[in-house]
């Protein structure tokens, strides 16, 4: 089976092998045999006519090996020549090329395969008398070319992995590395574009960065140098010589200690990470928060220190480390701190030197400490104080270098000038805020709006000031709002009305439409439009960017919303050649602002230093530590408020003759003192760097460190007795937030309730209702964060008392994800092992071993009765058990002619005397005789069931129910008692109609006698029409198959009659279809009565006695399917249940080209079963996960429902239920229909002893497959009253996990317990959208909540207590998968499931359920709060309207229009689980959709054959096959290691053609590499006309291979 996106399908239509069935080699013996017969030009005949066809066109340019029949009849092995064979040129492979001289004609010589089947007339008597079963010799035996095929696929394997091994030698890290170059910088990830924009390995220190090192070398150090000076690579200096010392050490034998490179932000782990793996040798690694570093356990800590010398990590990462004891202070010998001014107060860098760093009484276990700042000092305060307090902290001192001018020489200084602009205005509205403040200002929710667009009218001007309005009241921050105030709602404890919440949402409404309808024009390049502030900057970079330039700029702002809306302003005034963007932090904003990730903000500086922005407006994280171009000019819009961001800020202003604008107000003191203090303070610290001596002692120390934290004596602290894990007041709230994640409802974070009390603060933390502590009071203090601090901190102990945090204040209540989360749970399809083989039901087994006294009857009788075109007569077959009721089975009777065999049980027991049963038996086995020419012992006792020819009439007796009257005991009388029936010459004429003849001396010769030819006699010669024999010189000597000594002593008759009489076709395989050789098979026969054996068996009743091997061969193939469901305690229809077990070639699972090994007439195999059953399987799962944890993420949901559906559970659990014994892979076998438990006397076989046990080769996929197959013949066998109940518990008995465990469809609503956030009262608001939805759909939902959850976008993670959709996305993608695959399935009975798979991508693709939004209006009800989804949304909306104004009525029109956003049709998904759950699980309702708002569009499924051909693998298969006619490639993928040296190996896929590889693609996943190598592919046979291919490739598949490739109009199965 084959799925295609989110089905388990997907995987193996990517598998896809393709391969041309080549003939194997001719074995010498057999080639000795044929040329010893001395019929070379008969074998010659033979085998041109049947190989011929089948080799045409085939061309072999390579040199091969052929076996050489010499003149003399030798063969000769190792002659080699390039041999070129074609059909009008050359004869089949197995033909010799032999001539002595190069320039003589060569001596064709035809050699048959053994495969072949053929006997030759002459020469073979000893075989056409070897075997009873023997077929005639002139019957058609199908050439076979598996074993062509298999040598050929295995050829092609060896191909590709000896490719596959070249290829792994040329991926190397380098190739990676320039590959990342060529890709588009959006397609990067973020450590690629840090990589990228790297500049290469330093390795010339100036000599004030060695003056520094040598310091820092002998003691902690704090670096103070300007931005730009090079102070990371005097850290890398300093890691050379600990790293060298660290080597020695471990040498030596000491403890293994590791460096820590400390930095402030996420944007700097990967700059320095990047730096320092360009500048050092030795093993490093790094760390963020944003990898889930929070949740790893010490084992994986370890691992990671054990495995590096060096970790870049944000020092928090650090810091928790320590506190949790992963690591301790003496395991480290270098703390760097990356601007190491922030290490006051709370911040990490101080905690780590509190908590830990001071708490070493030894100093020798200390780590040596580096820092590294620009300015020591970050705030307005005395220097020198502030500088001895950094170096207190620290545990450093202060250095720079002693020689400064160097510095300066070697650091670019900008020109500094001051730009003042006239006077603002007070802060004040605009028109459009009088208004807003008059109609809404007494919302609290809009307060802080009113306050930043009043300061936005002052310092930007009135169009930035509306502008701001616009932002802050866009769909999406109307909803941030909405949100916030909802939230209020739910945490207010006062009890206020839901009326009151109502009144609220209501008034933020009207104000959203309110701002929505001002009308804001062009913003004019005048006050107040905008303001003098901005006027002058625009007048600076109006000449900066006046013409083309290579300049770059920075414009300081301070504010986020300023950024943005200069950013939005200059996009419209200002010069063409100016390229602006903006540079904020990335975390969440306020109404207004814009969400900015950290990609994207890495993005934006790729960006500018590319040149593709040239001018960035950003706040102060442009300020510090970032890796950013020199620029030619900055400008402080916004003032400086410290010394550190202005020396930060001056830094970016490298550029040769730079620029650096202070922007000032007129008049304005404030402003002029800030420069004024900035310059000071500057030279201040230059002073003070100046005057340090060189051999200064570190002025701080324990005791000055101890005053420093004199703040903190009241604090508590916790330390574990078992780990030495710290709990302090400032760790506690993270401690406590990780502790909170791991629960099942985490996303739900801790509420802090703060009271005042008697001028101080008392804090209750009360966590979500799943916590085994619900609360916790902290001690009263004089600040609010303390207060909180101390309510965390009580809520941490009171968890680690109960156990449930570890000694590493770790939660013990983690979230039991899936074992095999991160397993492979993928199954190989070329994996496969050898299991046992029911070939036989136990039902006949347990029933032997006594004589019955009663017997149940099943009449087996031809529904078309006059198909077979000759009389028979019904049989009964006689069990001691009752028989189920089964289906009949097609038999194929005659060319194009065709009857079901019918299984008649009937329910009554009837008594057997012994008597008759020994007439039974008899008669049973001389069926077995004269039929099959098995003589088996008479042990009535061990017989399995017994035959009985049925009265002619049976039909009005069988309606009465007594089964003893159906027999027609006559006949058995006649057989019991009469051996044969006896010819003699005086019998008369009509008494040789109508009898079925058996060849005395070859069983392989059987008749049936027409009538009595008076006018030829025994001598006369054989006419011309008979069928071929042995001897053909006279009748009676075509009667007799003696042998030639035999025949002269035997002595005939010459006045017997001669008979004409048809050649019975040794057929026992009725199941398979008559082959077009079987059909020119000649049958007219002209036999004399005298050497013949007339059966005492009517001929009727033999005609019918035929049929029965395949009856009894399905008969017990549907036996065993019962078997297996009775195995799984289920109850499926036994058609169904054997179309499900049945496998009938080695490549059932492979699709679009020839089967191997395919076992002709097993019927339906279990693929397109497969298909549906894995469709219910998703489903069913789905629903049951959902039910049982209906607040787990989306991403939990997916892993626990692929531990139950993928192959490898499915395999396993089928493999301890022994599964694979009932698996049907043999088809029709002659020798496996007898029955067992009697001996077998003589005939074929006789001489075996016991029973042979029975095998077959299975794959581990088939196994799975059959698992969902039997899952879909479930569902099937009750479509006609709906019930799913059967196929439920068929899901849960081969999942065999907890997740699924129910028995019928009702029990998945008894399962689900409503959430929270469905049961609270709905608002206004939830009201309002159910009741559009309602007149939009027709449906009332009973809980708006719900329905609301339906609408929520991801980025709204909070909406008022609602989750967003994609819980109920999950839910619903599985439900709609079914419709639609239920539609297609049975709208379309004949098609294959790679068809259907197909067909399907186009009812659930992203592209037409976004049109489904859209017209269903859904687009607009969607909550969101990106920016991006509401412009895509929009824009997409606008073209769907016009694709369906251009459609003309044509139901395909969304196939027009680009790509629509995701979240248009995860909202139709999330829809149908809303209204599913909402419904209690009526599955109807999901009907009721899909026939109301999907079937219409794919009434005519075939107006999307080209949309389900874009798949580039299924093009590329329908290009080859359809448009080149060639059947001779695969596509196959294999893994290679990854030479960037990551876990994760490369997938390499590879196009093969004709053995050549044309086209490789590698890629994380083999089902992306199979894309992109088929993508590759179909770009180098673009244009190929098909002379051109076939020249290209030497393609010369036969017209017979093509048309198997067009089997479905485009495919078989999936």
């Amino acid at each position: 089976m084959v799925t295609i996106a989110s089905s388990s399908h997907e995987s193996d239509l990517l598998g896809l092998d393709f391969t041309l069935s080549v003939s194997p080699p001719v074995s010498s013996t057999h080639e000795a045999d044929i040329l010893g017969s001395g019929s070379l030009e008969s074998a010659k005949r033979v085998v041109s006519s049947s190989y011929h066809a089948d080799l045409k066109g085939l061309d072999f340019l390579e040199s091969v090996t052929l076996p050489i029949a010499t003149p003399n009849g030798s063969v000769q092995q190792d002659r080699e020549r390039p041999v070129r064979t074609a059909a009008h040129q050359f004869p089949p492979p197995h033909m010799d090329l032999c001539s002595p001289d190069p320039t003589e004609p060569a001596t064709t010589t035809l050699l048959p395969p053994p495969s072949l089947g053929l006997k030759a007339h002459h020469g073979f008597e000893e075989a056409l008398h070897a075997s009873e079963e023997s077929e005639p010799e002139f019957e058609y035996i199908k050439p076979t070319q598996q074993q062509k095929a298999m040598e050929t696929k295995k050829a092609d394997k060896q191909k590709f992995e000896t490719w596959r091994i070249q290829h792994a030698k040329i991926v190397t890290d380098e190739e990676i590395r320039l590959r990342g170059r060529n890709v588009a910088d959006e397609s990067l990830s973020i450590r690629e574009l840090m990589r990228k924009d790297q500049p290469s390995k330093i390795t010339s220190p100036r000599e004030y960065q060695l003056e520094l090192f040598e310091r820092a070398k002998q003691q902690n150090t704090i670096a103070v140098l300007d931005t730009g000076s090079g102070k990371t690579l005097i850290a890398v200096l300093l890691l050379r010589h600990i790293l060298d010392q660290e080597l020695e050490d471990r040498a030596a034998g000491k403890k293994h200690r590791i460096a820590f490179f400390l930095v402030d932000s996420v944007t700097l782990v990967f700059q320095q990470f990047e730096f320092l793996k360009a500048n050092l040798d030795q093993p490093i690694q790094c760390f963020c928060g944003e990898m889930g570093t929070d949740h790893w356990a010490k084992e994986i800590w370890l691992k990671q220190l054990k495995q590096n010398m060096i970790i870049i990590c944000t020092a928090e990462i650090l810091h928790q480390c320590l506190n949790r004891s992963f690591i301790s202070m003496d395991q480290i010998n270098l703390l760097i701190f990356d601007e190491a001014h922030h290490a006051k107060k709370n911040h990490p860098y101080a905690r780590i030197i509190k908590d830990h760093y001071i708490t070493v009484d030894d100093h020798s276990k200390r780590p040596r400490v580096f820092g590294m700042t620009a300015s020591p000092v970050d705030v307005r305060s005395d220097f020198g104080r502030s500088a001895k307090e950094l170096e207190v902290m620290l545990h450093c001192h202060i250095a720079t270098t002693a020689n400064l001018a160097l510095l300066r020489t070697s650091v670019s200084r900008p020109i500094e000038n001051v730009a003042e602009y006239e006077q603002l205005q007070y802060p004040y509205s605009t028109r459009l805020g009088q208004e807003m403040e008059s109609r809404y200002g007494h919302m609290e929710t809009l307060a802080k709006i009113f306050k930043s667009t009043k300061v936005a009218a002052s310092e930007l001007g009135e169009w930035c000031a509306d502008q701001l309005w616009l932002f802050a009241m866009a769909e999406k921050e109307a909803l941030k709002v909405e949100r916030k105030i909802e939230k209020a709602f739910t945490n207010d404890r006062s009890g206020k009305p839901v009326e009151v919440l109502d009144a609220e949402l209501n008034d933020l409404r009207e104000a959203q439409t309110f701002v929505k309808e001002w009308i804001i024009a062009e913003p004019a390049i005048e006050i107040p439009s905008l303001s003098s502030k901005v006027l002058t900057l625009r007048q600076y970079l109006g000449l900066i960017y006046e013409r083309p330039t290579d300049a770059r700029c920075i414009v300081f702002v301070d504010q986020r919303y300023t950024a943005r809306l200069l950013g939005y302003l200059f996009a419209r005034i200002g010069s063409p050649h100016l390229k602006s963007g903006i540079l904020i932090g990335t975390r969440p904003g306020d109404p207004g602002d814009v969400k900015v990730s950290f990609r994207q903000q890495m993005m934006t500086l790729h960006k500018f230093k590319k040149g593709d922005l040239n001018c960035l407006f950003a706040t102060s994280v442009a300020e510090e530590g970032l890796d950013i171009p020199d620029c030619n000019l900055v400008i402080r819009f916004d003032l400086y408020s410290t010394l550190i961001q202005y020396i930060q800020s001056r830094g970016r202003a490298r550029h040769a003759a730079s620029k650096y604008i202070h922007m000032i107000e007129k008049g304005n003191r404030k402003h002029i003192q800030a420069v004024r203090d900035v310059r000071e303070g500057e030279a201040v610290m230059r002073q003070f760097c100046e005057s340090l001596p060189a051999d200064r002692l570190l002025q701080g120390n324990d005791a000055d460190l101890d005053t420093a934290l004199i703040k903190e004596k009241n604090f508590r602290t916790f330390v574990d007795p078992v780990s030495g894990a710290k709990l302090t007041y400032a760790s506690s709230l993270v401690v406590l937030g990780h502790f909170v994640s791991y629960l099942d409802d985490g996303s739900s974070p801790p509420n802090f309730i703060v009271t005042a009390e008697h001028g101080q603060y008392t804090c209750e933390v009360v966590l979500p209702e799943s916590s085994p502590v619900h609360s916790a009071k902290g001690r009263p203090s004089a600040k609010k964060a303390i207060a909180k601090r101390s309510a965390a901190f009580e809520a941490c102990v009171l968890l680690r008392q109960g156990g449930h945090l570890d000694e590493h204040l770790v939660s013990t209540h983690h979230k039991h994800l899936p074992a095999m989360r991160n397993a492979h749970l993928a199954l190989s399809l070329n994996k496969s092992s050898s299991y046992d083989m029911e070939i036989k039901p136990r039902i006949w087994q347990d029933s032997r071993g006594s004589i019955p006294d009663a017997l149940y009857m099943t009449v087996l009788e031809l529904e078309q009765p006059e198909e077979l075109g000759r009389p028979s007569q019904p049989l009964a077959l006689l069990t001691r058990t009752l028989m189920p009721q089964l289906p009949g089975v097609l038999l194929h009777l005659h060319s194009n002619r065709t009857s079901n065999l019918l299984f008649t049980s009937l329910q009554v027991q009837f008594r057997i005397a012994k008597e008759r049963l020994s007439k039974l038996n008899a008669f049973t086995l001389r069926i077995y005789k004269d039929v099959f020419n098995k003589t088996f012992e008479v042990n009535e006792a061990a017989m399995s069931y017994w035959f009985a020819p049925v009265v002619i009439d049976f039909k009005n007796d069988i309606n009465k129910r007594v089964p003893e009257r159906l027999i027609d005991w006559a006949i058995v009388d006649y057989v019991h008692g009469n051996q044969c029936w006896t010819w003699s010459i005086d019998r008369p004429y009509d008494e040789l109609e109508n009898r079925y003849m058996v060849d005395k001396w070859n069983g392989s010769r059987r008749f049936w006698s027409i009538r009595v030819l008076p006018d030829l006699r025994p001598q006369d010669p054989v006419p011309k029409d008979a069928a071929p024999s042995r001897y053909m010189n006279t009748i009676i000597d075509y009667t007799v198959s003696l042998f030639s000594k035999s025949r002269q002593r035997a002595v005939w008759r010459q006045d017997q009659p001669v008979i004409f009489a048809h050649r019975i076709l040794h057929r026992l395989n009725w199941l398979d279809e008559y082959t077009e050789e079987e059909n020119k098979v000649k049958k007219n026969a002209y036999v004399c009565p005298e050497p013949l054996h007339f059966s005492a068996l009517p001929a009727s009743v033999a005609a019918m006695a035929y049929l029965v091997p395949s009856a009894i061969s399905r008969m017990e193939s549907y036996l065993i399917a019962l078997e297996t469901c009775d195995l799984l305690n289920l109850q499926i229809r036994p058609d169904l249940a054997l179309e499900a077990i049945t496998k009938d070639s080695d490549n059932t699972h492979e699709h679009r080209h020839e089967q191997v090994h395919l076992q002709r007439g097993m019927g339906k195999n279990y693929e397109r079963l497969e298909f549906i059953g894995d469709c219910f399987l998703k489903m069913a799962t789905s629903i049951s996960i959902y039910c049982r944890a209906p607040k787990n993420d989306e991403y939990e949901y997916h892993v626990r429902r692929m531990t139950l559906i993928c192959n490898k559970n499915l395999f396993e659990t089928a493999i301890a239920k022994e599964l694979y014994k009932y698996i049907r892979s043999e088809g029709f076998s002659r020798r496996n229909w007898y029955p067992q438990g009697i001996k077998l006397l003589e005939g074929k076989g006789h001489k075996k002893g016991e029973e042979e046990k029975h095998t077959h080769q299975l794959g581990d996929k088939t196994i799975a497959d059959v698992c969902e197959a039997l899952i879909g013949a479930a569902l099937l066998s009750y479509n006609d009253n709906g019930s799913m109940d059967m196929a439920v518990k068929a899901v849960t008995a081969f999942v065999s996990h907890i997740d699924h465990d129910v028995s019928q469809w009702a029990d998945y609503y008894k399962l689900y317990n409503k959430p929270a956030y469905q049961l609270a009262p709905a608002t206004a608001v939830q009201s309002n959208l159910a009741l559009q939805i309602e007149q939009k759909m027709g449906y009332r939902f009973k809980y708006p909540r719900l329905l609301m959850s339906a609408f929520v976008h991801p980025s709204l993670p909070s909406f008022g207590g609602i989750p967003c959709y994609q819980r109920l996305e999950f839910l619903g993608d599985s439900l709609l998968d079914m419709a639609c695959v239920n539609f297609l399935f049975y709208r379309h009975p004949d098609r294959d499931p790679q068809w259907l798979t197909e067909h399907k991508m186009a009812m659930v693709s992203n592209k037409f359920l976004a049109a489904v939004s859209v017209k269903l209006g859904f687009h607009k009800h969607l909550r969101f709060s990106s920016p991006v989804v509401e412009f895509q949304n929009r824009d997409y909306a606008m073209e769907l309207q016009d694709a369906v104004r251009d459609s003309n009525g044509a139901r395909d029109y969304w196939t027009l229009t680009r790509n629509p956003p995701k979240c248009l049709s995860d909202i139709v998904e999330s829809y149908l689980g809303a209204i599913f759950v909402d419904s209690e699980f009526d599955y109807g309702q999901i009907e009721r959709f899909f026939n109301e708002h999907i079937r219409w569009f794919f009434e005519d499924m075939s107006i999307y054959d080209t949309f389900a051909n874009n798949h580039p693998v299924t093009h590329l298969h329908n290009l080859l096959t359809l448009s080149y006619g060639c059947s001779s490639y695969r596509i196959l993928a294999s893994s290679i290691p990854n030479a960037a040296g990551t876990d994760t190996d490369h997938q390499v896929a590879v196009v093969m053609i004709h053995g050549e590889v044309i086209a490789s693609g590698t890629a994380a996943s083999s089902k992306s590499a199979k894309v992109k190598a088929s993508e590759q592919a179909l770009e180098k046979l673009k244009g190929l006309a098909p002379f051109e291919f076939r020249a290209k490739f030497r393609c010369v598949c036969t017209e017979g291979e093509v048309q198997k490739a067009r089997i479905g109009e485009c495919g078989a199965a999936i």
